[in-house]
């Protein structure tokens, strides 16, 4: 099991630790370390402090991903979804939300705002070449096949 070592900020203190919400959960819940409430408007964004600074294992990335539910519920997302915790980073997680909902939306100290998911990252190197091998493909994208 890979372990992920925490160190809690000040403004953190009181706040339990990222966890898993059921056994088969893939991400951790990464809380609001907000003083007072924060509103983000319609078409607004905020950057949420979580309160802890994270040391990823090497050769690993955690990918901070929107919840569903604060999606569905109040328009609201993770705005460069997924953002990245690189292994080598040191400086507090802060979460970029941004609200494509119709209505105001509001995070209060403690609340979900995000889950943050171990992700494995494989060594590679770019090669430059002359061309590339050919696929079935080739430069078809974008809409290419025809269906959304």
């Amino acid at each position: 099991m890979k372990r992920i070592l925490v160190e809690v900020l000040p403004h953190g203190e009181g706040l339990p630790l990222p966890a898993r919400a059921t056994a088969g959960s893939s991400g951790f819940d990464l809380l609001a370390a907000v003083e007072g409430p924060v509103t983000i408007l319609p078409g607004g964004r905020a950057l949420v402090p979580t309160g802890i600074r994270v040391a990823i294992p090497e050769g690993h990335e955690w990918q901070v991903r929107p919840r569903s539910g604060m999606a569905a519920k109040l328009g609201l997302t993770v705005l460069n979804s997924p953002g990245t915790v690189d292994s080598d980073y040191r400086g507090e997680v802060k979460v970029i939300l941004v609200n494509h909902g119709e209505g105001p939306a509001t995070i209060a100290r403690g609340d979900r705002i995000a889950q943050a998911v171990l992700c494995e990252v494989p060594a590679a190197e770019l090669a430059r070449v002359e061309s590339l091998p050919a696929t079935g493909r080739g430069d078809g994208g974008f809409g290419h096949t025809g269906r959304a």
